[in-house]
């Protein structure tokens, strides 16, 4: 699989890890002299995140002296909780880092044990995303995935209109494909694209094809990205920011109901849609295409971000939490998480295939080609200042696409925010 993901991506770093100094402790956490005793794992939904069972299950199967409770929290309390956690001297073994940012903010507190030593002592060169823990050459935390957005699409609305996909889509075209595809159906609308409230749909997407800096202060090249979203919203070709924040919608409901017949969207939801194809609780006729891309765009170019564990600096089983780290970020991790179409930071040609053999996956070349992005710009770059900035361009964001503030009123108030509370 061709794909720079800017990061590398790869074969062998079975993550010659579980050689290193985490395996001859004598620690109960590894099944020593005290016995078998368990380990926690702080998650997110654990019910609807199927890769976080499975990867429990794999590593308990080959380490039997180490049994894994799971911190269940919900997805939209998970940062607060866990920062509350953090402070608080919890001992939570492993703290999963939903985001980059969090994790910045994590290190920048000392609250994550320094592992730079299983970094330096394995072959990471081919672990996707493993650049963005980089923290002044200090490691913290081992990717297991790396997810980047593409674009899902419902075949059966674009046969319908007489139209297919462009291998290569701008973003002109595909604010015309959305406004093409807007149509009713059975008595109920039928969006032609759905954006999520995140502001990552316009800001980092824009940041990524622009080469602009979210952490500069000169946010004009969000422009052209929230023209494009807000004309859409305006002609009723996806759902208003309003209605979508009201009634939280949610983006699964909206493209597996057939409510909209494009959703530009990460990778991690492939698994999802999957799972809902499994049950038979959708009959989305779905496909991948590449991300749209500005005029005269060479090659294609998206934005994502891994998803890491790191272990607690206050861990009650600091070296069975070392030994699962290594171990998801390792070929048996990504092995068993590509089974469930979670995207792993560590490739190889035979992970690769055997993502793509997975039952339910698309078999067209569009849907192979999404999946190999030219270059994969991390969503929002790692600093001090990351959290207080994203803070600030997120509720300039809200208030732009409920109308509150013109593009330009909020793209300058961004700025001027950005400078004087937090660079300044």
């Amino acid at each position: 699989m061709r794909r720079r993901l800017s990061l590398c991506l790869g074969a062998a770093v079975a993550l010659s890890l579980a050689a290193t100094g985490c395996g001859g402790s004598k620690e109960p956490g590894n099944g020593g002299a005290n016995g078998p005793v368990t380990m926690t794992v702080a998650v997110w939904n654990l019910a609807k995140q199927p890769e976080f069972t499975a990867l429990f299950d794999a590593f308990q199967q080959a380490n039997p002296g180490i049994k894994i409770k799971p911190v269940d929290i919900l997805a939209d309390d998970y940062p607060e909780k866990v920062t509350t956690m953090l402070a608080g001297g919890d001992r939570t073994d492993v703290i999963t880092m939903k985001n980059v940012i969090d994790y910045s903010r994590y290190s920048s507190r000392q609250q994550l044990l320094d592992i730079t030593d299983m970094v330096k002592s394995a072959d990471t060169s081919k672990l996707a995303g493993l650049p963005a823990f980089d923290v002044k050459g200090k490691y913290y935390a081992l990717p297991y995935r790396q997810d980047f957005w593409l674009l899902y699409y419902n075949k059966k609305y674009f046969d319908k209109a007489g139209v297919t996909m462009p291998d290569h889509l701008t973003w002109d075209e595909y604010a015309d494909l959305a406004r093409k595809l807007t149509h009713s159906e059975g008595g109920k609308k039928v969006y032609g694209t759905y954006h999520h409230t995140w502001r990552s749909v316009v800001q980092a997407i824009a940041a990524a094809q622009t080469g602009g800096d979210q952490l500069g202060g000169d946010y004009s090249f969000f422009k052209d990205q929230y023209e494009t979203a807000v004309g859409l919203q305006k002609d009723g070709a996806t759902v208003d920011f309003g209605t979508a924040t009201s009634q939280k919608s949610d983006y699964r409901s909206m493209f597996e109901s057939g409510a909209t017949a494009m959703l530009p969207m990460g990778t991690w939801y492939i698994s999802g849609i999957l799972e809902a194809k499994a049950k038979g609780t959708t009959d989305a006729d779905w496909a991948l295409a590449p991300m749209p891309q500005r005029p005269g765009a060479s090659g294609v170019t998206t934005f994502g971000s891994p998803t890491a564990f790191a272990v607690n600096k206050k861990a009650e089983h600091a070296d069975a939490a070392k030994k699962f780290v290594q171990f998801a970020a390792g070929q048996a991790g990504a092995e068993v998480i590509s089974k469930l179409g979670v995207v792993p930071a560590l490739q190889s040609p035979d992970i690769v295939e055997t993502y793509f053999a997975g039952k339910g996956m698309p078999a067209d070349a569009l849907s192979k080609t999404a999946f190999k992005p030219d270059k994969v710009v991390l969503e929002m770059p790692v600093s001090e200042h990351s959290s207080d900035v994203d803070t600030i361009l997120n509720e300039e964001h809200q208030l732009i696409m409920v109308g509150d503030k013109s593009i330009d009123e909020g793209i300058r108030s961004m700025g001027e925010r950005v400078k004087s509370e937090v660079l300044n």
